[in-house]
């Protein structure tokens, strides 16, 4: 009664080792890859980021003309002239219109997280097309690194103003959005958006090799447990 459970065990040992074999190798592949791609990016982001800039720019005109005056875009910075005036520290309470800086690769990094998840399921399938959804996923983080820059200016002035509602002449609840968006666009998209965009366009690459390994590792184990029972 016990010979068929028995039989199928090694099998079972096999797939479960390649499955987690396969899962090894693309982490620790990602792991390395980001690492060695994120040195790479604090000299390429000034220029691979500046769309980012100038689509913010667009933008903060757009959205907050009452607080923007101009933005002065360049490779690596953004400079955003306010009509909001807020105190100069040590100056007995004088107050000038608040300038503010940003550097836009600091909120686009997602993008060699991207690159190193593409390139890290690349090694292991070896599924061509691997540049055009480079392109594609640089294209698609843009929106998202917009709204985070975007964000990022709009709570640096709202603090710099002291959550002001006169001085920043808008309600409560939209000093409270600024803050939660803020959070959001900020801590939880740069690093969020990157995984679920190579979700979307390494889709074949997730189904055939991690979800199919992780379900034979679980079936293994299952039938592990079988012969176990059996021969007991």
């Amino acid at each position: 009664m016990s010979t068929g459970p028995v039989q199928a065990q090694p099998a079972s040992k096999e797939a479960s080792s390649h499955g987690r074999a396969v899962l090894t190798r693309f982490m620790v592949f990602s792991v390395a890859t980001t690492i060695a791609l994120m040195a790479l990016w604090t000299q390429v982001s000034p220029w691979l980021s500046y769309p980012v800039a100038v689509l913010s720019d667009i933008v903060l005109n757009q959205t907050a003309p009452m607080w923007v005056r101009s933005v002065d875009v360049q490779p690596g910075q953004m400079l955003v002239k306010t009509a909001v005036e807020v105190v100069i520290p040590n100056s007995g309470g004088r107050k000038a219109a608040a300038i503010l800086p940003a550097d836009p690769g600091r909120l686009a990094y997602g993008f060699p997280i991207l690159l190193a998840l593409l390139l890290s399921s690349w090694a292991i399938m070896r599924r061509p097309g691997l540049v055009q959804r480079a392109l594609a996923g640089y294209a698609l983080l843009l929106p998202t690194q917009t709204f985070s820059l975007v964000m990022f200016v709009l709570m640096n002035l709202a603090a710099g103003a002291q959550y002001d509602t006169r001085a920043l002449r808008v309600d409560p609840w939209q000093i409270e959005a600024i803050v939660f968006g803020s959070q959001v666009a900020t801590l939880v998209l740069p690093a969020l958006m990157p995984v679920l965009i190579w979700l979307w366009l390494d889709r074949k690459f997730f189904n055939d090799v991690i979800v199919h390994g992780w379900k034979q590792s679980l079936e293994a184990k299952k039938q592990s447990g079988a012969s176990e029972g059996a021969n007991g």
